[in-house]
Parts: C-alpha cells; structure tokens; sequence
C-alpha cells in the first residue's frame, strides 16, 4: 500500500495521535494535554508527530478522528467513535480474542471482542469520573502527593483498604477521615488504585485474555499489579497503551483509502518510534 495515514484521538484529558504508512508501520507519534481547544491540541499533537515522521501535513493522504474531541478537527477526512477505535487498534497489536479495558482520563471503557476482532459488546462509564484518570488526580491532590508520584507510593506498601465509595467527592472526603486518622500515605495510595480496579471488576466479566490501555496503565504499574491479582492472571499491556485508539483511528484511514485488507500482524514501529 502507499500513502502516509493519520489517527488523531482527542479525549478529554489528552490529545494522542499516530501516524503511519500503507504497510502500518508506526512513523511518528505525540501525546499531550488537551487543554481548553481540542482543535489546537489536535493539530499541535498531529504537528508533533509529523515531525517525529519527517514529514508534514501535505504528506497524509488521510485522516481520522477519534475521542471525545473528534467533531472539533476539521482536517480529518472523517471520524469513528472510541470504541470502534479502540477495538480496531487494539486487535490490530494483539489479534486475538479478548476483552479490552480502556482507562481514560473521564470515562472506561470495556470491549468485547470476538477471535475475528469483531465487537461483541462493550459497556462504557461516562456519568461518574470515578476509577478513572480524573479521579486520580482528585485524591492525588487531597494527598497533597504529585500524581507522578502516587504510583511509587503505593508500591511502598501491601496493605490494602479499599475506599467504601465510588464517587469522587465522597472518596476525596474518606482520604481526608484515613489522613487524619493516621493511616500512612502508600496504603491509601494503594487502597485508591485496589479501588479503581474493583470498578473495572464490577463492570463486566473477564473471561480469556485482557488488554488494558489507556493514560492509567501508560503511567501506574500498580494499577496493572492489583488488576492482575485481581484476575488471577496476567494482562496485555501494548508499548504505548495511550495511543491505541489513535493507532486505530489510523487504520482506519488506511482502510478507507484502499480495498485491500490489512494484515493485523504487520504491525511494527519504525526507527523513528
């Protein structure tokens, strides 16, 4: 195949894209804050990755968005919902049958796909930040700990008291009651991720093999430990698991522009990657 494809996924917390060639070779790729104008973000994370790429943008031959953000680029050529994305992407690293687990920065994201990559179901969290990236950041700055900082935290102890409530707001006030009680910042620190993987647990069943993507499994390996031990076994998390949508928003750009069907497993980063 020829031609240069762009997946730009902008979410409400960041902008990713990816942008690869017709063999699907990742050339170049950006994450970054969303901010307040999604269509700035968009671009200057597009731009960024282009120039990972040595390329720029009269090189695309085609672009597709994705995420939260999607109606707010007019560059692309078109737009597909996170799900789809997310699925296409998702399949195309690891083609299997499984459940994908995508833990955003507002909303999770739980899909079911067939050995085909065909989409069985999904649910999708959007009316609470808890168990999310968001809800990290809240209970980060209640510790009064950098949300960098939170995950090294909670590898410091084993002990784990999940918070009794699902939403932001009360949780933040539990966080406060376990401070002042004396309870030790790692254990809370863990106690939040045990509590952002008891939603994941409770939102689905997981039968056979999981992914899990997202800003949440980009950054927090404790997230991944106490999710494994949770399952009973190991996950799959890709390279970069913040840029799996974009990644799949990118295949379908390459999809649209040519009949011939993409082999999942061809999937490999260039030297710029």
């Amino acid at each position: 195949m020829t031609g240069t494809f762009a997946g730009i996924d902008v979410g409400a917390s960041t902008a990713k894209v990816v942008v690869v060639d017709g063999d699907v070779r990742i050339l170049g790729h950006d994450v970054r804050p969303s901010g307040m104008d999604f269509t700035e973000s968009g671009m200057a994370s597009l731009d960024a990755a282009l120039a990972m790429a040595g390329l720029s943008r009269s090189d695309l031959t085609r672009i597709v968005a994705t995420g939260y953000g999607r109606d707010n680029l007019p560059a692309a050529h078109g737009t597909r919902t996170e799900i789809a994305c997310h699925g296409k992407g998702a399949y195309h690293l690891h083609p299997h049958a499984m459940t994908v687990i995508d833990v955003g920065g507002q909303d999770n994201k739980i899909i079911r796909l067939s050995a085909e990559g065909r989409r069985l179901g999904f649910r999708m969290n959007r009316k609470c930040a808890a168990g999310t990236g968001a809800f990290l950041e809240e209970i980060s700055a209640r510790l009064g700990v950098p949300l960098d900082e939170l995950n090294e935290l909670a590898h410091q102890d084993d002990s784990v008291a999940p918070l009794s409530s699902f939403c932001t707001v009360f949780a933040s006030t539990e966080v406060l009651a376990r401070i002042r009680a004396g309870e030790g910042k790692p254990t809370i620190a863990r106690s939040i991720f045990a509590s952002m993987v008891r939603r994941v647990m409770e939102a689905s069943t997981y039968d056979g093999e999981v992914l899990v993507t997202g800003g949440v499994a980009a950054h927090n390996p404790a997230f991944i430990d106490i999710l494994e031990q949770a399952l009973d076994r190991s996950v799959v998390v890709p390279d970069h698991p913040q840029l799996v949508g974009a990644l799949g928003a990118a295949l379908v750009a390459c999809q649209e522009n040519t009949a011939n069907p993409i082999n999942p497993q061809s999937t490999k980063e260039s030297t710029h990657a």
